[in-house]
């Protein structure tokens, strides 16, 4: 991932070392090498302080740092604000830099400060790209509450069906289809245990369930088959007002306000890009949905910046790496040294694409198997190159502007 860029003529070198509270900062002017270290705590009046001197020096300036946490963030933006050009130093390759230059693994704050200011000097750095100034902090904020708010959503619900309906009303898992069905939550929300329900006559529950159900084919049918199940439930006897059933419903209480949540998200992310011209590109391509490319946008920001598509395979860690030495060669395989969020997104697309038919998705899956239908091994091989090819032909479409055509 790391890129080497010309470190401008008579630049000055500018190496900070993030932390929570304070930055190592290491200042070196091109004439002599002379080196000033400052420390630079994170409140407004140091960081203003710190940009009005680098301001003060009159040169172009050339500032380093490796990303730590979203800690960076605030002290990054201000020096881009200011007029200073920023580079990124790799996590990997500044550890890696550290241990030759040094001779041992050991690590300070001061050390890396000197670490990345050598970096700076080579040019082992890479492109920054705040997302406050490229205009994709809303939608980096929208796609990651997005995943949170999943991962609670699908850990709560796992808690559901593995804990709380073998208890106190097992048969009814079968009921449940998916995690999107609020419809089963809003019911066993009111009816958490058999006897809640058999405590009714048919008719009575068959009318309190049925506004809960929603629009359902055979409704009356489903109903009545909830109600045969509950009379003939093995569930523990455990009645409904006990302190048991009490957190049963919370839980349920959890699992619907989540799915609210994710459900407003997506609205949110539906206005805000409905105008946006890469996201309805993106949407055209087959496996892609609004979830989808709102990820790809959100972490690669404009696909424009990567001149070629190799540029973009590098970037999500789809590039193929090769372990060499003398007359050994290793597999070669996925480097998988890039951004996993964007990996796990193309290749989550690539499952769904394959499985639609008419695109060309589908076809050179079909190739790939042919003969080998029963391989696992294949098929993941397959499966890799069709996330590949999802990455390719997402920057191939947003970089010309033109829409997804399945066959050429």
């Amino acid at each position: 991932m790391t890129k080497r860029f010309s470190t401008p003529t008579g630049a000055v070198l500018v190496a900070i070392d993030m932390s929570k509270h304070r930055q190592e900062v290491l200042i070196e002017r091109p004439e002599g090498g002379r080196r000033r270290r400052m420390t630079v705590l994170a409140t407004r009046p140091d960081y203003d302080r710190l940009a009005a001197e680098l301001s003060a020096i009159g040169r172009p300036i050339l500032v380093g740092f490796e990303a730590t946490g979203n800690y960076h963030r605030t002290l990054a933006y201000r020096l881009l604000t200011a007029g200073f050009e920023l580079r990124l130093i790799s996590s990997v390759a500044l550890a890696r830099t550290r241990e030759a230059l040094h001779n041992g693994w050991d690590k300070n704050d001061p050390k890396d400060a000197q670490v990345i200011l050598h970096m700076l000097r080579i040019g082992a750095t890479q492109a920054y790209v705040d997302p406050l100034a490229a205009g994709i902090n809303d939608l980096q904020e929208l796609s990651k509450t997005h995943e949170t708010i999943s991962k609670a959503k699908t850990q709560t619900w796992h808690r559901i069906l593995t804990h709380y309906l073998p208890l106190y009303f097992p048969e009814i898992g079968r009921f449940a289809g998916n995690s999107r069905s609020d419809w089963f939550l809003a019911l066993i929300e009111r009816f958490p245990t058999p006897g809640s329900i058999t405590a009714l006559e048919r008719e009575a529950f068959v009318a309190e369930a049925w506004p809960l159900v929603g629009r359902k084919v055979s409704k009356a049918r489903l109903i009545n088959d909830i109600y045969e199940t509950a009379c003939s439930s093995i569930a523990l006897p455990v009645p409904e007002e006990s302190a048991a059933i009490t957190m049963f419903r919370m839980i349920i209480a959890q699992a619907r306000g989540l799915i609210r949540e994710r459900n407003r998200i997506e609205e949110i992310a539906q206005i805000t890009l409905a105008d946006h011209h890469d996201y309805q590109l993106l949407r055209r391509i087959p496996g892609i949905g609004p979830i989808n490319a709102l990820t790809i946008l959100a972490e690669a920001g404009d696909l424009r910046r990567f001149g070629h598509h190799r540029q973009f395979l590098k970037f999500c860690g789809l590039d193929l790496a090769t372990c060499q030495s003398g007359t050994f060669r290793g597999r070669t395989k996925l480097s998988k040294y890039g951004n996993a969020r964007l990996r796990r997104t193309f290749w989550m697309a690539a499952q769904v694409a394959a499985r639609q038919c008419d695109n060309s998705f589908r076809d050179k899956l079909g190739r790939y198997v042919a003969g080998h239908v029963d391989d696992a091994d294949r098929r993941r091989k397959a499966m890799t190159a069709l996330t590949a090819k999802m990455a390719r032909v997402a920057h191939a479409v947003v970089k010309t502007g033109t829409e997804y055509r399945p066959f050429e």
